[in-house]
């Protein structure tokens, strides 16, 4: 490997020349958001195609700027999930009753175009006397047995950063389960060293959770940057986002999701993108989704098939939408359809309430 392929597989290299303004790419332009994007994810793109998916996912389009409200539905575009209502205390976010959403960063390796955290865009780790305000909330909360780290990306603070934040979670005795939330996988594989795996190793049980959006992502080395992740014991699975022209189809996804599978990641979420500022030319109508959803039924392997979610505004928490296979049901029967529109009766149990007579 020469200085150059050495240079170019250096994470912090990469990091240090992400590419900041829109008018050094081709079709990029000034938006209100900062753009963010690794030489590595860059040189995925097709320079000439405008619908390039990786181009949609991370070059500014003017789109962006235009604004759609949604007040009379009680959302704000700022913050639809009202991450900022449901934060006790600073880097927290406590919806669900027994976990936590811990934000340590707000930077990331790319700034993704439909992100709904762009209020946060650009901001660093989060300064360590505030940290342990949020450490002493989940010491104190014993009702927590699972925190996701998340940000931002939190594979963006060096190692010491990241193993003292997991080391810290994983001293407090109720907690259970540490997921991280990342992307670099995707973006930047060359974050995902030996070293970093080691250090994940240590504090099991811990999953991760990745964010593949299109087949074109899954190169060589983002496969072998997940390959490290699951040759060393720690689950990894994937959450999509629908997004329009970008993976809003049945083959995109049916690709997507058997090459995750081939490479040992679980599809786990498709979400419908979330209503957020400069969001709204990347989301779909709702039964896109419900369609992709049936369409990958059935053919391809069930463990392979995400489920498909609204991360409802207001903090109303993950809903599952689905293909409605319930035709009708009575105390007797249920009538089913599968996807091919065939129908079968299911009787009921005929020994009353389950596990009685």
């Amino acid at each position: 490997m020469d200085a150059a392929q050495v240079q170019w597989m250096d994470w912090k290299w990469q990091a240090k020349h992400s590419i900041v303004d829109a008018g050094k790419v081709k079709g990029g332009v000034k938006t209100a958001f900062q753009m963010k994007i690794t030489p590595y994810y860059r040189a995925l793109m097709e320079e000439e195609n405008p619908n390039c998916p990786i181009r949609l996912q991370s070059v500014p389009q003017s789109e962006e700027d235009i604004r759609f409200e949604y007040k009379k539905y009680g959302i704000d575009i700022h913050d639809s999930l009202s991450e900022e209502k449901m934060s006790p205390v600073p880097n927290i976010v406590h919806r669900y009753p027994d976990r936590v959403l811990f934000t340590v960063t707000s930077n990331c390796f790319m700034y993704c175009r439909f992100c709904t955290r762009k209020r946060l865009t650009g901001a660093l780790c989060a300064p360590k006397l505030q940290l342990e305000e949020a450490f002493y909330y989940m010491e104190q909360h014993t009702e927590i047995r699972d925190v996701l780290i998340s940000g931002g990306d939190p594979f963006t603070l060096e190692d010491a950063e990241l193993e003292e934040i997991i080391k810290r979670i994983r001293a407090i005795p109720h907690v259970e389960i540490i997921r991280i939330g990342t992307r670099a996988p995707v973006v930047l594989p060359m974050r995902i060293t030996d070293k970093l795996v080691q250090i994940l190793k240590r504090y099991q049980p811990l999953w991760i959770n990745t964010h593949f959006n299109h087949p074109k992502e899954i190169t060589e080395l983002s496969a072998e940057a997940c390959g490290k992740i699951v040759d060393a014991g720690i689950p990894l699975g994937n959450q999509s986002v629908l997004l329009r022209n970008v993976n809003n189809d049945v083959e995109t996804m049916k690709e997507l999701c058997t090459k995750l599978v081939k490479n040992r990641v679980r599809p786990y979420y498709l979400y419908q993108c979330d209503i957020g500022i400069g969001n709204e030319h990347f989301r779909t109508k709702i039964q896109e989704g419900i369609d992709i959803i049936e369409g990958l039924r059935y053919d391809i392997t069930g463990f392979a098939v995400p489920q498909y979610v609204i991360d409802a505004p207001g903090g109303g928490g993950k809903t599952l939408l689905s293909p409605q296979y319930v035709i009708a049901r009575d105390d007797e029967k249920i009538i089913l359809r599968n996807k091919y529109g065939q129908m079968f009766v299911y009787p009921e149990v005929k020994l009353g309430s389950a596990g009685g007579v």
